[in-house]
């Protein structure tokens, strides 16, 4: 709903581009509906937060879906009364934490180095007054985490977070340019993903509760009949049917992926705009229908005869951003590699 860390700017989301949003999301067959507010930063916007989530709770009195808010932020704009709201309309939130103090402030530079004291500040006064569960945090593995998944993981069991996302950095936005690109193969990242993956299993060992956030969503799909509907492990992708981002401007993008791929003026993924589109449109537009198409996984090269082929997915958006087409060649796919590297590193500790 918000761009960019300036006062009121050509980048915040209108309310006629909110309620387009709105009419558009609300077609949705889904009995689910989740609105997550991101940005930059959406806090900038606050007014258009409060007034979505009055609008979203307003019409879903007809629709009845199980409605969910989630606040992307970097909590720096925490007040009391964005508290209370949150406390009282039952909204989540969900920040970045990139492990301890130098760690993270490398990643996140701010003036005055104190990205992550008010990162730490933020979270600990949601769980004090609205309770543990309510605030959330993500993490990206740059060149400087590789060393240390170990000292990452416990910044988070002592903020008393119980989930870590032991991500890889993605090919495209603003996290790329501003790190200077991933700096790391896939076979380096496996190394850090493993030796953290022990230490989440000793630290439970011990009698410390601590989730690797992506090993269950793999394991619940490899061990159970749930599938968990995660995006980058569904076939076709999840693109578009799981998820629609909805920029500031109004354009319609298949994820959020697709989004920051815009922003390097890559507009594969735009399916529309609210403003000229309608749900149809959007929905059934060649740029949602070929990606989905081509992600297919019993029918594409090597995917098809693939061992973990149940449990994995595909993800287009990648494919195109690190090779140029939707299928990828699968030999060089830095996300068949990561996924095969993590089935079988959830598999040999599952003995």
């Amino acid at each position: 709903v918000s761009r960019q860390s300036s006062a009121k700017s050509e980048y915040d989301m209108s309310k006629e581009t909110a309620r387009r949003s709105l009419d558009l999301a609300f077609r949705s067959p889904s009995p689910h509906l989740k609105l997550e507010f991101q940005g930059g930063e959406p806090l900038l916007n606050f007014p258009l937060v409060r007034w979505i989530v009055a609008e979203a709770k307003r019409r879903n009195e007809v629709h009845g879906k199980q409605l969910a808010f989630v606040i992307a932020t970097n909590l720096a704009l925490l007040d009391d009364d964005i508290i209370d709201f949150c406390g009282r309309e039952d909204v989540y939130l969900s920040t970045s934490l990139d492990g301890p103090a130098d760690l993270h402030n490398g990643n996140r530079r701010r003036p005055g180095q104190d990205s992550w004291e008010r990162t730490v500040s933020g979270i600990r006064t949601v769980q004090q007054k609205l309770g543990p569960d309510r605030v959330s945090a993500l993490m990206t593995t740059t060149e400087a985490s590789l060393d240390r998944p170990q000292d990452i993981i416990n910044s988070y069991a002592e903020l008393g977070l119980r989930h870590v996302f032991l991500r890889p950095i993605s090919p495209y936005g603003f996290a790329l340019r501003r790190r200077g690109g991933a700096g790391y193969g896939v076979h380096r990242w496996l190394t850090f993903y493993e030796a953290g993956l022990d230490h989440i299993i000793d630290l439970n060992r011990h009698g410390v509760p601590m989730v690797e956030a992506y090993t269950a969503i793999v394991a619940k799909k490899m061990f159970t009949n749930d599938d968990p509907g995660y995006v980058d492990l569904t076939s076709p992708a999840g693109i578009g049917l799981g998820a629609l981002v909805y920029n500031y401007d109004g354009d319609v993008y298949a994820s959020d992926e697709g989004r920051m791929l815009a922003e390097m003026n890559d507009h594969t993924f735009r399916l529309g705009n609210v403003h000229r589109s309608s749900y149809r449109d959007i929905m059934l537009s060649d740029q949602l229908l070929q990606p989905l198409q081509e992600s297919f996984t019993l029918s594409a090269p090597m995917c098809s005869t693939c061992a973990f082929e149940p449990y994995c997915g595909a993800d287009p958006v990648f494919h195109h951003a690190t090779m140029g087409d939707f299928a990828g060649q699968k030999t060089m796919s830095a996300f068949c590699q990561r996924n095969m590297g993590v089935f079988s590193a959830v598999l040999r500790r599952a003995r």
